[in-house]
């Protein structure tokens, strides 16, 4: 009897503990990484639908069983799991994971998991791109994404990039990407208010703090969608949204300073200038009028007074040395930037809300940058089938810029080469020195003239969806993107421009008008489970509109600088631009038991830059994915965790050129103060897009718990029915006319290659890097005449079988050691030399202005709280040429009374046996020297560089230390950019980063900064 008693007390007690097992409890914890709290994370019951996500304290609360397992997943960290025991609280600890399974935005809207794309896309993310310290958030693409190339146009700040997304696909029409912004195509391009000055992007008034991610498309599976306007790649911009929780408030700060990149060309001391001003003169008389080169001075003192007047003069005051190089610099210009924002949400609505401040001194006098902005979404589920979504940002920028964009006498970058070292810059008296002919003092004219941009911009974007049925969904949104720009310019009438017009005033006024509205379904279908269709359908309508006004007067009194001030010559204009797009556009996506992707598009699209009968044009691509980890094949590849092949095919067109260029057009002018019209332009009939043919494959890999992840592409990408500007006779009054001719080729390869390389709870080291190639190649040009037309300028020429723009000139081949003077090769390559320039051929000198490969490398490591980021940067395979060199590297007059010489002069020739590829100075030319500076590859040099982009230095504090003072976050930063640059040309002294077109520039070089930040989470 006892024993039967224990047995069912023993059976009861089981039960029991059985019953309380399978009971459900709340289990509660917090999810944490290196930085602290992780509001988003995912957190499930395994091989259940039961899950939540985390609070913005990273916080979560969720049923479970003993015995049940939880995981966590967040975008770009390592799932982590744990089973529910005794305990009623678990926390996990998240690292740096797999990137390839992170979500991406792929365009209008869609998102994806990166294993479901199959277009040649890459994302960058917000860290990275609020590290930036420049004003434009485009800046922080380089060196990030395999197959962009980023040069930077000047070093002022907000000025334009020149960006190409795998090289240059067309030869007249544009060749810059599409910028969207939350699914809307916006306007960027250069809105200064003047041509002669500082270039001002619309990019550089959103600041990189409200900024979520950038991802570039490249290919034609990705781009197809944006039609025409994507025919040279995408960025897509997404903005910060806000997130369910308690409001959380976000503070940042940031305080720097920056200086040139490179130093530069050094321009001559004043006794530099002196030892080769009386050398040139000796090699010039000293033979003939019989004085040795010590007796240059006392003999030119009485025979070239006028031509040695300033270095008499300079002699005489004690020969003072005077740096216009420093004189023209802002050293340590200064950096602040301010941004709070707040981020909060419930079952129903999200809200972000943000203010931002950003001053920026330019590394040259008379130069700096300020912005205010603000921004706001809003999302809100207004019924179980109504959501809307809501943003506006709103910016207002001003830009003190300089005269660069040409050979101005006020642009500090040419004071800085051009002036004379022999020139005081102050009087005796301590005022301005100020020379009546000649170069200005940029002293005083960056002081007293004005170059002002203000540029206020605001960008609304709103959207509602109706969930029709369960698979079907309505989204309609139309989208605004305003942008005035108020300009004024002052040239006083002391000094400079404005001397011989009595004080000039100019004024203008841009306003841009861009909207979007856009009408899409989208519908979800399965076919089992096996089979997964996904379909949208989309109507777009975008039109632009341009106002322009300018005003201009001259003669104004002293302390007066408006237009309306103005004495004489009042003058007045104004224009007006406007164009649309019309496009319909189809999307269908298919999935096969995650193995098999395949995504079709096709897009119609009408463009009023071509006439009624040409302006439609259809577009279509066709993607395929095979996600091969998932064969049951691959099992016993244990190591491999992702292995997937993907291949796209597609058309885009390019309609990137002026308005009515299809259009012969009447232009009007006065006569005799009468109004009269003339043909201004031939027209085009049947002119219509430019097609490009894009193919891309690759493939994307994972190893060893994606330890080894990275990925290989070859793209190759046609040009048809190039938009071509071809040059007509002169008798016909018109110089030339766009036409439908010509063929061009793009194609290369992309590589990413990431390791983590060391995974712990208190050390992780990672590397990484992308490479990619280049080859442009003109395929076509059409013949007119029985001619196979060529374009060639004065240092570049286009032709069947060579890059766009390549470089064609007369080879220089050094100095003859005999006499000094400057040789070129008789057939351009090698072989015989001559000292007569005209009698040298002009050839191809070997590579293009745009660079044949490019790359980023970067490293990442994490010891405890503390974190270190580098990333370096390369280019090259290109050629640069030195601008103006025949005023910096004259062997005359120019050069050494004029204005002035630089460093590599000293190098020059000097005596018989010296070799040298300098020829010797002169004060008057002989024949062999007379063209020593004209056009030729001695001012031709290789481009390759390597650039130490970013090296940042972080401490994120532990998460009980916040949890004492009260905060959710608080980390410390210090960041160098550009801090290091090597170039393969020694020769090469300029900043290698130049424009698109390979000229250095009389323009502010790229900076280098160093740059403290704080953020602060509660």
């Amino acid at each position: 009897m006892k024993l039967k008693f224990k047995w069912i007390y023993t059976l009861l007690l089981a039960l029991s503990m059985q019953f309380s097992f399978a009971q459900e409890k709340t289990v509660s914890g917090v999810v944490s990484d290196a930085s602290g709290p992780v509001p988003g994370a995912n957190v499930v019951v395994k091989g259940t639908k039961n899950g939540v996500q985390t609070d913005f304290d990273g916080k979560f609360a969720i049923k479970a069983k003993v015995g049940d397992v939880l995981v966590v997943s967040f975008v770009g960290m390592q799932d982590v799991s744990a089973k529910v025991g005794a305990s009623n609280t678990i926390n996990f600890k998240l690292q740096q994971g797999n990137t390839l399974d992170e979500v991406v935005v792929v365009g209008y809207g869609q998102i994806k998991k990166r294993n479901e794309v199959t277009g040649n896309v890459t994302t960058v993310n917000a860290d990275k791109i609020k590290a930036a310290p420049m004003v434009s958030v485009d800046q922080a693409l380089q060196g990030n994404v395999a197959g962009l190339q980023m040069a930077t146009t000047s070093g002022t700040p907000g000025s334009t990039q020149d960006i190409r997304i795998r090289g240059r696909n067309s030869i007249n029409a544009g060749n810059d990407p599409l910028f969207v912004i939350d699914g809307i195509p916006m306007i960027n391009s250069n809105f200064s208010g003047s041509s002669n000055i500082s270039s001002l992007s619309t990019l550089s008034s959103i600041a990189a703090d409200n900024i979520e991610s950038m991802t570039v498309l490249k290919d034609a599976g990705a781009t197809s969608v944006y039609g025409a306007r994507g025919a040279n790649g995408v960025i897509l911009i997404t903005t910060k949204k806000g997130k369910k929780g308690d409001a959380k408030f976000s503070l940042s700060s940031s305080v720097g300073f920056q200086n040139n990149a490179v130093a530069g060309l050094r321009p001559f001391t004043g006794a530099e200038k002196k030892e080769l001003l009386l050398e040139a003169i000796y090699n010039t008389y000293g033979t003939t009028y019989n004085f040795t080169e010590d007796g240059a001075l006392a003999w030119a003192t009485t025979n070239l007074a006028s031509g040695t007047s300033a270095m008499r003069a300079w002699i005489a005051a004690g020969s003072k040395e005077y740096d216009w190089t420093k004189l023209m610099k802002n050293e340590d210009a200064l950096i602040n930037n301010l941004d709070f924002s707040v981020s909060a949400g419930d079952d129903k609505s999200t809200l972000y809300a943000s203010v931002g401040y950003n001053k920026t001194e330019a590394t040259v006098i008379g130069s700096d940058f300020k912005r205010i902005s603000a921004n706001l979404n809003y999302t809100r589920k207004l019924t179980d089938k109504w959501d809307l979504k809501t943003s506006i940002n709103v910016s207002d920028v001003k830009q003190a810029g300089v005269l660069e964009q040409g050979a101005f006498f006020s642009n500090p970058n040419l004071t800085r080469y051009f002036m004379s070292p022999w020139n005081a810059p102050y009087n005796a008296d301590g005022t301005y020195f100020l020379p009546a002919t000649g170069l200005h003092n940029s002293l005083y004219t960056a002081k007293n003239n004005i170059r002002a941009n203000e540029l206020t911009r605001l960008m609304s974007n709103n959207s509602v969806s109706y969930k029709i049925s369960k698979n079907l969904t309505y989204n309609g949104g139309i989208s605004f993107d305003y942008t005035m720009n108020s300009y004024k310019g002052f040239n006083d009438a002391i000094h400079g421009d404005g001397v011989a017009y009595g004080g000039t005033s100019s004024a203008s006024v841009s306003r841009n008008f861009n909207y979007v509205a856009q009408n899409s379904v989208d519908y979800r279908l399965a076919l089992g489970e096996n089979h997964k269709l996904d379909f949208k359908g989309l109507i777009e309508f975008q039109k632009n509109k341009l106002n322009f006004i300018s005003a201009y007067g001259e003669v104004l009194p002293l302390g007066f600088t408006n237009v309306a001030n103005a004495a004489a010559n009042k003058d007045a204009s104004s224009s007006f631009d406007d164009w649309s797009n019309l496009s319909y556009l189809g999307i269908a996506n298919y999935k096969f038991q995650d193995r098999f992707l395949l995504d079709l598009t096709a897009r119609r699209e009408g463009s009023s830059r071509f006439s009624e009968a040409t302006r439609w044009g259809s577009f279509f691509s066709v993607g395929g994915a095979w996600n091969v980890d998932k064969e049951n094949f691959m099992k016993k590849l244990s190591f491999v965790d992702l292995f997937r092949l993907r291949a796209s095919y597609g058309t885009t067109g390019n309609n990137s050129i002026g308005l009515n260029e299809f259009q012969t057009l009447l232009g009007t002018s006065s006569y005799n103060n009468q109004g009269g019209m003339f043909p201004s332009q031939f027209g085009t009939t049947g002119l219509t897009w430019e097609i490009q043919k894009k193919l891309d494959a690759g493939i994307e890999f994972g190893l060893f718990d994606n330890r080894i992840t990275g990925s290989v592409a070859y793209y190759n990408n046609n040009s048809n029915d190039l938009l071509l500007s071809l040059p007509m006779s002169l008798t016909t009054g018109h110089t030339s006319q766009t036409k439908n001719l010509g063929k061009l080729n793009n194609k290369g390869f992309e590589f990413e290659l990431d390791l983590d390389l060391i995974r712990s709870e208190n050390f992780n080291w990672s590397i990484g890097g992308n490479y990619s190639t280049v080859k442009n190649e003109v395929t076509d040009m059409p013949i007119v005449n029985g001619t196979r037309i060529t374009i060639t300028g004065g240092t570049t020429r286009t032709e069947i079988g060579h890059p766009v723009a390549g470089w064609y000139m007369r080879k220089y081949a050094g100095v003859d050691p005999a006499n000094g003077n400057a040789l070129w090769y008789v057939n351009g390559v090698d072989g015989a030399t001559t000292t007569n320039y005209n009698t040298a051929a002009q050839t191809w000198q070997g590579k293009s202005a745009l660079p044949t490969y490019s790359g980023g490398f970067n490293t990442h490591i994490d010891l405890n709280n503390f974190y270190l980021d580098a990333t370096l940067y390369v280019a090259g395979g290109h050629k640069v040429y030195e601008d103006w060199a025949a005023y910096t590297q004259g062997q005359g007059t120019t050069t050494l009374v004029s204005y002035n010489g630089s460093e590599p002069l000293l190098a020059r020739w000097q005596k018989a046996g010296d070799i040298t590829n300098v020829p010797k100075v002169e004060y008057v030319a002989t024949a062999g020297n007379a063209q020593a500076t004209s056009t030729s590859t001695r001012f031709l040099h290789d481009g390759d560089f390597m650039r130490l982009r970013d090296v940042t230095v972080g401490y994120n504090f532990k998460s009980d230390f916040l949890s004492q003072i009260k905060l959710d976050g608080l980390s410390f930063s210090l960041r160098g950019t550009n801090l290091l640059t090597w170039v393969k040309d020694k020769d090469l002294k300029y900043d290698p980063e130049v424009r698109a077109d390979g000229f250095t520039r009389l323009s502010s070089p790229p900076v280098k900064s160093v740059v403290f930040s704080i953020n602060v989470k509660f």
